[in-house]
């Protein structure tokens, strides 16, 4: 069995079929992890969820940014911006929106898997342990279901939305807290150290590559706060990286192939990194 850990799909389902063809993925044997932002801006987000479900238990996923957007729009807290190219989903019938979204809310924020492989969608807050950030992402995933199961997932979504906190602590609760989780799991890029805290602050705003010098001089990029495991950790979300870390233990795979660049594969446990140019016109 090999897995396979892909970058951003936001929609390009085109690219994700023919990647998968090209390393002769097969679903019988093989398992497929996904970052995250699986639809968004990209030509045909329906059919890389249709794709994906089609998987079943040889398709793992976390969920992104773009994926908690889709589930906004569809619990009626937010509309759908004409970027997000979301129309036929958006489209579709209130029974099989429903059906969507039950789909959605199962899926994680985060994996950990037995051998060392550590998948979220941007990354891991600098100041957690992985032990600690597995068991606060599956906190916020139960209470999303919890609210699913009540009827009160559009609230509970909307509570999502916001820059603040932006500084963790454990005594954070309710709303804040599970905020505060969704965006270090899902929207973080840089945080800012404040010598005179204990725990560093999220920088929500900036998205421009370190190597681009564009930056505020006190923000630092996630990863390099990290310590050194001996796990390795995946992740998505910044496409100005271009997979640039400069660390062999975490692995940046959004090499941005809905902004016309590409679409790229991790094979697990050996590393080998597989890419395919974007054939679609985004």
């Amino acid at each position: 069995m090999s897995r396979y850990i892909v970058g951003d799909i936001q929609g390009c389902a085109t690219e994700l079929k023919l990647l998968l063809q090209q390393v002769g993925f097969d679903p019988s044997f093989d398992q497929l992890w996904c970052v995250g932002d699986l639809v968004g801006r990209g030509p045909d987000s329906l059919a890389c969820l249709q794709f994906l479900r089609d998987l079943g238990n040889s398709a793992k996923v976390v969920l992104g940014n773009h994926d908690l957007n889709l589930m906004a729009i569809l619990a009626g807290v937010r509309a759908a911006h004409p970027s997000d190219k979301l129309d036929a989903i958006v489209a579709l019938p209130q029974l099989e929106q429903q059906q969507w979204l039950a789909w959605l809310v199962q899926q994680p924020l985060m994996l950990t898997s037995n051998d060392g492989l550590v998948m979220s969608h941007a990354g891991i807050y600098p100041w957690w342990s992985l032990a600690e950030a597995q068991d606060y992402a599956d906190e916020t995933s139960a209470a999303l279901q919890q609210a699913w199961q009540q009827q009160q997932l559009g609230e509970w979504l909307a509570s999502m939305y916001g820059n603040e906190p932006n500084r963790w602590h454990p005594d954070l609760s309710g709303a804040d807290r599970h905020r505060f989780i969704i965006n270090a799991l899902t929207r973080m890029r840089y945080c800012r150290v404040t010598p005179s805290y204990d725990y560093g602050e999220l920088e929500l705003t900036c998205k421009t590559a370190p190597q681009q010098q564009r930056h505020p001089s006190d923000l630092v990029p996630w990863y390099e706060l990290t310590e050194v495991t001996d796990n390795c950790l995946v992740f998505g979300h910044w496409a100005a990286l271009m997979g640039q870390t400069q660390r062999d233990d975490v692995i940046g795979l959004d090499t941005g192939c809905v902004w016309g660049n590409q679409l790229t594969l991790l094979r697990w446990p050996t590393g080998e990194i597989v890419s395919l140019p974007c054939q679609s016109d985004c």
